[in-house]
């Protein structure tokens, strides 16, 4: 098999075409717009390129999920939420979680070289644009926890119909993304969406309950939940409920 070139008037091929080596890489080429996005996720196929690269489309096989009943928090991870649950009841608001109050902080926060020597980042300045312009259209979110007024952690990710595809999380804290994605997963739930996209394996994934599904299902329960209507967001703050509050 060959990689597939796509021009910009070039549909995507079908995910099971993708090649086995290097897992999952698809196509080449086309751009970033937000038609392209769309198009892309629907079908569970995502970009992944270095900046002196075109983008690459990916489709791995296995593909790494979250379902959100199955997410594991450890002893001490689930200890603080409940400290944090009788904080908020108690009036105490010193950490919380909100939504879209600072996605470019968050994003470019992702973005920045890890501090374990690795080279620079997949989420080129090109990605960052595009992700901004579909965040103004309602369809990418950041999940945010903030300490004394202060941002520590948080992911963001692309929310279509009944579907969630988590892109990168940071955390300045200890457990400061865990948290972010724990109170995800509860407003998701509510919201009858019952996977989180991750991509691809990590270790650090694995131990918070995500597990591989095959392409081929992936892609099914990806094109039947992203044709379903989309839930609603807006600026806010998710308490241990899972409820999005003004």
């Amino acid at each position: 098999m060959r990689l597939i070139w796509l021009e910009p008037d070039t549909p995507f091929p079908d995910p099971e075409e993708a090649l086995q080596e290097p897992a999952g890489l698809l196509a080449a080429g086309a751009d970033l717009s937000i038609p392209r996005l769309r198009a892309a996720y629907s079908q569970g196929i995502f970009p992944w390129f270095s900046e002196e690269e075109p983008p690459l489309w990916w489709s791995p096989d296995p593909r790494m999920v979250l379902q959100c009943d199955a997410l594991h928090l450890s002893h001490s991870l689930a200890k603080r939420l409940r400290q944090i649950a009788r904080a908020q009841n108690a009036g105490d608001y010193s950490t919380v979680v909100k939504v879209n109050t600072a996605f470019t902080s968050v994003l470019r926060a992702c973005a920045r070289p890890a501090h374990n020597g690795q080279p620079g980042t997949w989420i080129t300045k090109e990605m960052q644009l595009a992700y901004e312009a579909w965040h103004l259209l309602g369809h990418v979110h950041s999940i945010e926890t903030w300490v004394d007024g202060e941002l520590v952690g948080g992911l963001y990710g692309v929310s279509l119909g009944r579907m969630f595809f988590g892109e990168s999380m940071f955390s300045r804290a200890t457990d400061a993304s865990k948290i972010a994605l724990a109170h995800l997963v509860w407003f998701l739930k509510n919201h009858g969406i019952p996977w989180v996209d991750c991509q691809m394996y990590t270790a650090h994934l694995s131990t918070l309950g995500a597990a591989p599904v095959s392409r081929q299902q992936f892609v099914a329960h990806v094109r039947q939940h992203t044709s379903m209507p989309d839930i609603v967001w807006h600026p806010g703050t998710l308490d241990h409920r899972g409820i999005l509050q003004p």
